[in-house]
């Protein structure tokens, strides 16, 4: 028993020293990479291609899931609320107030960052190993701000536009269902969604995404930049960030509702 208690005070050891380790690099990182831009065009060149390829491309994607959970939100709310004291129009009302707190924001950064944090992670953890951020480093540039500044700023000010577009396809795919399965009126879908309105949890649903994307692009792209090895390394970690951007995605859902709903 007091061998596999030192083992197991070694271990809780090791993963807290690696795990402060990871941070204060993290934390250099990002210190490294947030700041003026040696080149102001090229910065902004790289924050519109950014722009392009983790939002705008993000879209499709976006709308099939969103119109899907919509549809299948408004289903699931209606089969399972058959209390004839509630009013019609809950299923309506349900339905929004699961789009606009979680499923716009949380679930849907959830979602984004299996395909733009293993994007970020592999694409940056690409260029460690061929030695290309070695070569930037050699020419005096910032290679941290060079690369990482342009995917985090674009990611923060894309996020909230996929978000509304979210909001309104999920919202959508209820109206959908309604008319093509005729579960309940459509009119009465529209007037749950209308009534009770508070114009807050969208703000709130905004500004969580904010977050989330600073959190997706920043650990994606230390991932990336931290990498050591080949190609089997940039596979792990770019699985190893979608990992723990998830994590830390959770736990800030968690404080950001415990400050601003409560």
């Amino acid at each position: 028993m007091q061998v596999i208690s030192n083992n197991w005070k070694k271990t809780r050891n090791m993963v807290l020293t690696n795990s402060l380790q990871k941070l204060g690099s993290y934390c250099l990182l990002m210190w490294r990479s947030i700041g003026i831009p040696d080149k102001w065009k090229e910065f902004f060149k790289r924050y519109m291609g950014e722009i392009y390829k983790l939002g705008i491309d993000s879209i499709p994607l976006i709308l099939i899931v969103s119109l899907f959970i919509g549809a299948l939100c408004t289903l699931l709310i209606k089969l399972n609320i058959s209390n004839p004291l509630l009013p019609r129009y809950t299923v309506g009302l349900t339905t929004r107030e699961i789009i606009l707190l979680e499923f716009s924001s949380s679930i849907l950064c959830l979602i984004l960052s299996g395909k733009i944090g293993s994007n970020i992670a592999s694409e940056i953890g690409t260029m460690r190993v061929t030695e290309q951020i070695d070569a930037l480093d050699i020419m005096g540039i910032n290679s941290a701000n060079y690369l990482i500044m342009p995917k985090i700023a674009g990611l923060v000010t894309i996020m909230p536009f996929l978000v509304i577009i979210c909001m309104a396809t999920s919202l959508f795919g209820g109206y959908m269902i309604c008319v093509i399965t005729g579960i309940i009126d459509v009119d009465t879908y529209v007037y749950g969604i209308q009534t009770l309105f508070i114009e807050w949890y969208v703000w709130f649903a905004l500004i969580k995404s904010l977050f989330f994307a600073f959190i997706i692009s920043s650990i994606s792209s230390f991932y990336g930049y931290t990498v050591k090895g080949g190609s089997i390394e940039v596979g792990k970690a770019s699985t190893d960030a979608v990992v723990m951007s998830n994590i830390m995605i959770l736990l800030t859902d968690v404080l950001l509702t415990k400050l601003l709903m409560m």
